[in-house]
């Protein structure tokens, strides 16, 4: 009766499942919030579930990331992060379980994707549904940042203020995005 409860609530879709089980590939769960991303490496044993690899977004903040951590930029990073993590455990392909999220194009969950496909992780998705380069570098934050400090002083430091308090500028997203990116890269050769 847990499975009708849970499809009942809208937790399972067991159809989805069903389907990814049988490819006996690793599931990469992506998990999003308002401030964060979860991404797990689940493989299916038996009766259970195994979780070999999972990884947060609040991780990257000792990569050096200084920007919010539920954003696409914040997105990519964990997913790169997550794919470095996988191929050191011998994780090398992986099916998408997205869940009961919807399927939206340029998403954070399909910055995730990309983030871990760019890692070296085999995932199999169509190019067209993930972000375009300038969105996972930040460019859009960058751009907006830009122009509401131009437009006014304090609307810009009551959007922005978490990054202000991080002690960088959104404007100079796109770089502290590429210096994170590298630092993952060397840490996880």
């Amino acid at each position: 009766m847990l499975a009708l409860k849970r499809r009942r609530e809208l937790k399972t879709d067991y159809k989805n499942r069903l389907a990814l089980l049988k490819s006996s590939k690793h599931r990469v769960v992506i998990r999003r919030s308002l401030n964060g991303v979860r991404i797990q490496a689940v493989e299916f044993m038996g009766s259970s579930d195994k979780t070999s690899v999972e990884v947060f977004s609040k991780m990257l903040l000792k990569y050096g990331w200084k920007g919010h951590l539920g954003n696409i930029p914040a997105a990519y990073l964990t997913g790169f992060l997550f794919g470095k993590l996988c191929l050191k455990a011998g994780v090398r392909e992986c099916n998408v379980d997205i869940g009961l999220n919807r399927a939206v194009k340029g998403s954070r969950i399909f910055a995730a994707v990309k983030g871990c496909k760019d890692a070296g992780v085999g995932i199999n998705v169509a190019e067209e549904i993930l972000p375009d380069d300038n969105r996972t570098k930040g460019m859009h934050i960058a751009e907006y940042a830009k122009k509401m400090k131009s437009e006014s002083q304090d609307k810009f430091r009551k959007h922005f203020a978490a990054y202000i308090k991080a002690g960088s500028d959104p404007e100079d997203l796109p770089g502290i995005f590429n210096q994170t990116k590298e630092k993952i890269s060397e840490v996880l050769r």
